[in-house]
């Protein structure tokens, strides 16, 4: 069997309906829509809120809560398990992005405490957790906040 011979099975290719193309075709003048109205239009479908014209509920019901969305910070994280299994004294954000450990620093780095540390580790991030900064003292390592 060569690549020349291939074939699609028999009907398993249709032509297009040709809409418009003249009586004869079977959908010709109104192209299958009907007579007049919103729907034989062009663009004449609403979104999927509208409600013929009556105030949409999602407009009806009441805002509530809190967005804090402009001034909210989203972190690079990293667990000390992973900090433990790359085997290196020094941790900053700038050597994680290097050895590809994180690839975006977002608004910083945040450490958390998932894991344990078998030797003593000098990091240096954005934020920490409580149960991290706790892991890291308790084993001789120091934990530095940086400022953005």
């Amino acid at each position: 069997m060569k690549i020349s011979d291939l074939k699609p099975s028999e009907n398993s290719k249709k032509k297009p309906v040709r809409i418009g193309r003249g009586r004869g075709s079977g959908l010709g003048k109104t192209s299958g829509k009907g007579h007049k109205g919103q729907k034989s239009r062009s663009g004449g479908t609403k979104g999927p809120g509208f409600e013929g014209g009556q105030m949409p509920l999602q407009r009806r019901l009441p805002k509530r809560g809190f967005k804090n969305e402009p001034f909210k910070k989203e972190y690079a994280i990293i667990n000390l398990k992973t900090i433990s299994d790359l085997g290196i004294t020094d941790v900053t954000p700038e050597i994680l992005k290097s050895m590809r450990v994180i690839k975006d620093l977002k608004d910083g780095l945040k450490v958390l405490g998932n894991g344990d540390l078998q030797r003593p580790v000098n990091i240096k991030a954005h934020s920490f957790s409580a149960s991290a900064i706790q892991k890291i003292k308790s084993i001789g390592g120091t934990a530095e906040v940086i400022k953005k």
